[in-house]
């Protein structure tokens, strides 16, 4: 529920207070909020439900296991009504923007439904790679959740400062209102208040890229396949959405990004059908198009001082391998778990002692994410001959081999090793 700051109350206690109201910081305050804690949640935009219609375009590839988190959560059925199944990836490397053209041309890689095999949430029946689903969507159902939900939502309110004590931390709000709670949860993406607050320090470095955003109408129906082709100045996505469109990821050179980003929608069509080639006919804008550079920032810590980090605020990457959203509701369900076990034990869950478990379980998986797609980034964004050659190589034989293509798919579906609770679509 939406709360106002109350003028008589100078300071409000909860269990955790979780600052910003994106899918990550939300889908873990009602997480939180449905297994029994008192939950704060601060948010500098309005938090409402009732989002009529897309307002930035967006949409992210949501795996198996993100699916069934909000599935034990209550709200995978809402948003899986408006969703697109993903029934196959298929990914070429292209020379140059005609070499889209021959979608069975060298370095090939497909992956298939059937590869995922058992893995928990797969329907053996009807079996898809993940779904698409628009951002907006997914908040709108996240967020009418919460409204249900005994969380406390403090929004439009802007954080001040955040004081993270020896024994609790305090959030004061630029209305004067003070929130205390053992722990402050940092979701506010790269511009973390927490993460400065807790003195942890980034390290990263930018790409020669921008990211351009954008949702187009397809001429011939796309089958639920996601298209991804590496061309020399970045790759090219076209992800299937529901009613015959796609939402379009577009890495570029900054120069030519600029170029496309202000040029008429016409423009920007013909540039990208010329990329693409003709196997979904003519691509038609229906929304508005964003741009944003890319870059990598990856937080020396994941937790500190009554604090933890969660999605964009611990861990920003490049969009190449559709994992962002995901890697953020990983870490919702790791510290949702350690809190909630943590306090059913009696145990202080803002202390380091068990800050620390949560860090020590997502550590590796984080910081081998993030290596990952810089390394794709890196080798597929250029056209050397000699490292093209290699990539091709590595493409067709991970093609050939149906135990590394079931190995890829069921790491990228979050399938693999020691899964939280949520994860595998159990309540806390």
């Amino acid at each position: 529920m939406t709360a106002a700051a109350d003028p008589e109350a100078s300071s409000l206690r909860f269990d955790v207070i979780v600052a910003g109201a994106g899918l990550t910081g939300a889908t873990l305050a009602l997480a939180l909020a449905q297994a029994g804690a008192e939950v704060a949640l601060v948010d500098a935009q309005p938090v409402t439900h009732d989002v009529p219609g897309a307002r930035d375009g967006r949409a992210s590839a949501i795996t198996l296991s993100s699916m069934n988190q909000w599935r034990a959560l209550g709200v995978a059925d809402a948003i899986a009504a408006e969703a697109e199944p993903i029934r196959s990836i298929l990914i070429t490397d292209g020379a140059s923007p005609g070499a889209s053209r021959r979608p069975q041309g060298p370095g090939l890689l497909r992956f298939d439904g059937a590869d995922l095999g058992d893995a928990d949430g797969a329907d053996a029946d009807d079996p898809c790679l993940g779904w698409m689903v628009e951002n907006d969507i997914a908040r709108r159902a996240v967020y009418a959740a919460l409204r249900e939900s005994s969380a406390r939502v403090f929004a439009p309110a802007v954080i001040a400062a955040a004081d993270l004590g020896v024994r609790a931390a305090e959030v004061r709000l630029k209305d004067g209102l003070r929130l205390e709670a053992p722990l402050v949860v940092g979701a506010e993406g790269r511009r973390s208040l927490v993460r400065e607050a807790a003195k942890i320090k980034t390290f990263g470095w930018p790409y020669a890229q921008v990211g351009l955003v954008a949702t187009v109408a397809l001429a011939k129906p796309h089958h639920g396949v996601a298209h991804e082709y590496f061309l020399p100045r970045g790759p090219l996505a076209i992800l299937p959405l529901s009613r015959q469109r796609a939402s379009l990821v577009w890495s570029e050179s900054k120069d030519s990004a600029k170029a496309l980003d202000q040029g008429g929608d016409a423009a920007f069509e013909a540039h990208l059908a010329r990329r693409f080639g003709d196997q979904l006919g003519a691509p038609v804008l229906t929304g508005p198009r964003s741009a944003f550079p890319l870059a990598l920032q990856i937080a020396e810590a994941m937790v500190g001082p009554r604090a933890a980090l969660v999605g964009d605020a611990a861990h920003a990457i490049h969009p190449i391998a559709g994992q962002g959203l995901n890697k953020g509701l990983k870490d919702v369900a790791a510290l949702a778990e350690v809190i909630i076990d943590a306090r059913r034990l009696g145990e202080d869950w803002g202390s380091d002692l068990v800050l620390e478990r949560y860090a020590r379980w997502r550590r590796f998986d984080s910081a081998g994410l993030a290596a990952a797609t810089d390394v794709f980034t890196r080798l597929f964004s250029t056209d050397a001959p000699l490292v093209r050659a290699a990539r091709d190589l590595g493409l067709r034989f991970v093609h050939q081999s149906a135990p590394l293509r079931r190995l890829f798919v069921r790491e990228a579906s979050g399938a693999l090793g020691d899964a939280p609770r949520l994860l595998r679509g159990q309540a806390l």
